[in-house]
């Protein structure tokens, strides 16, 4: 991700959590920056996958309830981030009291450490396709190559790195599927082929698929509030929105669904690579470091900048975020060497249990603060994240009913939601001529820019009222 900031905003990792409207990015910056998001075959993947659960008419139409539900969300969250502000961290203060500050940042740290393994590993497999030699070799030269790429000053011009590159992505994947085709023939039926059905219906199997990524909501937050109050409405519908998710999910699972039907791929991502490394040959291995490039350059600097977040609010330690870039790649590495599948896997699934049940209480909580309806305490948003996380954890590692297992996230979205309700009373806030009346607490020179009127955890049984939360967004 582009990061601008660094040349304009203070060094504190508290004070960058809170974008002052001076240091913002312009709309292309933020575009391409978060467009990296759009690059990845994880996104070929993830359909094929899909394809091979419950067919390609159900993946089809889990997708597009997967795009319409991702783009009403972002559409929401990205225009309260943009108006309000706050990152990831302190919208988590505000529904969770400390516990959130310090939980939140260390479960969005690892997920998009995670993630950067997994893509990263995408190359490393990629390269050795093409090239032989030991693995080990390649993981940590991809892991070295992201350093230079996201670290420092190198990072102020990853934006337009991105808009560079974007177009080589989509002619590459036009490329691949004229390859395909030319090697393999047109795969008649591709877009009609089915499997046995399963205890649900298809559609909602695939959709609780790409509830999986949910995630990306919660990057979401931390990339709009770097938008400019301006461009809140492009970034909410373009930027993060229902046109973002249809090229992201649709196209790109498009292009895999073609190439399960060209090529009988196995549905794993490494099947994707073979696939495209067969189609193209180097021009393959190309596009896959140009794709992979793109997205990791997303993961590795939300892992390294929300791993300085949780240790600055754990252990009172200002650390530059350089050193978390290097801390990310190593931590990277060292689980490449491991046997990832074999645990990162389960560990997703119980982190994606905690992400649902945030963006469910998120949702509510920025929806209360439209209508200036706020939480007296944060206590019961805890408490609602806890029972929500839980239950959903247990009903995805029982065996007792398969079908219960695969329907935890919906689940999980339901009683966060209801509980959060349920557990915190509210107060409206005061109209703005009200709250103008108080002053707020001084917070440096960034405090005009944001709602957040301290840095201590919140004990006050008050509710909140800042000038930036009470705007329409």
């Amino acid at each position: 991700m582009s990061d601008h900031l660094t040349d304009s905003a203070p060094e504190s990792p508290v004070d960058r959590d809170r974008v002052p409207e001076s240091g913002r990015l312009s709309r292309w910056s933020l575009t391409m920056a978060w467009w990296a998001m759009f690059s990845a075959m994880f996104w070929l993947y993830i359909a094929v996958a899909s394809a091979g659960a419950v067919g390609v008419p159900a993946t089809l139409a889990g997708m597009a309830a997967s795009i319409a539900t991702f783009g009403v969300v972002n559409l929401l969250l990205s225009r309260y981030a943009i108006h309000t502000g706050l990152s990831v961290e302190l919208l988590s203060r505000r529904m969770f009291g400390a516990v959130g500050s310090l939980l939140a940042p260390a479960l969005f740290a690892a997920t998009a450490l995670y993630y950067g393994v997994f893509e990263g590993s995408i190359v490393a497999v990629a390269l050795q396709e093409y090239f032989g030699g030991d693995i080990r070799l390649w993981y940590l030269l991809c892991t070295v190559y992201m350093i230079p790429v996201v670290i420092g000053g190198v990072a102020a011009w990853l934006d337009k790195l991105n808009g560079i590159l974007l177009p080589f992505y989509l002619v590459g994947m036009v490329a691949v599927v004229v390859a395909a085709t030319v090697q393999q023939g047109y795969p008649t039926g591709w877009l009609t082929a089915t499997v046995a059905s399963g205890p649900l219906p298809g559609w909602l199997t695939a959709y609780l698929v790409y509830m999986g990524v949910w995630v990306l909501m919660m990057y979401t937050f931390d990339y709009a509030r770097l938008g400019r109050r301006a461009d809140a409405g492009f970034h909410g519908t373009v930027t993060f929105g229902w046109v973002f998710y249809a090229l992201t999910f649709g196209v790109n699972g498009l292009v895999g669904l073609y190439l399960l039907g060209a090529w009988d791929i196995a549905g794993t991502e490494t099947g994707v690579v073979e696939a495209v490394v067969g189609s193209l040959g180097f021009a393959g291995v190309l596009l896959i470091i140009v794709s992979q490039t793109r997205i990791n350059s997303a993961n590795f600097y939300l892992a390294s900048t929300n791993l300085q977040v949780f240790v600055h609010r754990a252990l009172r330690l200002d650390v530059p975020r350089a050193v978390w870039v290097v801390v990310t790649a190593v931590l990277a590495y060292l689980l490449m060497l491991t046997d990832v599948l074999g645990y990162l896997l389960q560990a997703l699934a119980w982190q994606g249990v905690l992400i649902t049940a945030w963006v469910a209480i998120a949702v509510v909580y920025v929806l209360r603060d439209r209508g200036r309806i706020m939480p007296r305490t944060a206590s019961g948003g805890a408490l609602a994240w806890l029972l929500s996380s839980v239950a959903g954890i247990v009903l995805t590692v029982q065996e007792v009913s398969a079908t219960w297992a695969q329907l935890a996230p919906v689940v999980t979205v339901l009683l966060a939601a209801g509980s959060y309700v349920l557990l915190t009373p509210t107060d409206r806030a005061p109209s703005e001529p009200e709250a103008a009346q108080g002053p707020e607490t001084p917070q440096g020179p960034e405090t005009p820019q944001g709602p957040e009127t301290s840095q201590k955890p919140e004990t006050s049984q008050a509710p909140e009222a800042a000038p930036d939360e009470a705007q329409p967004v």
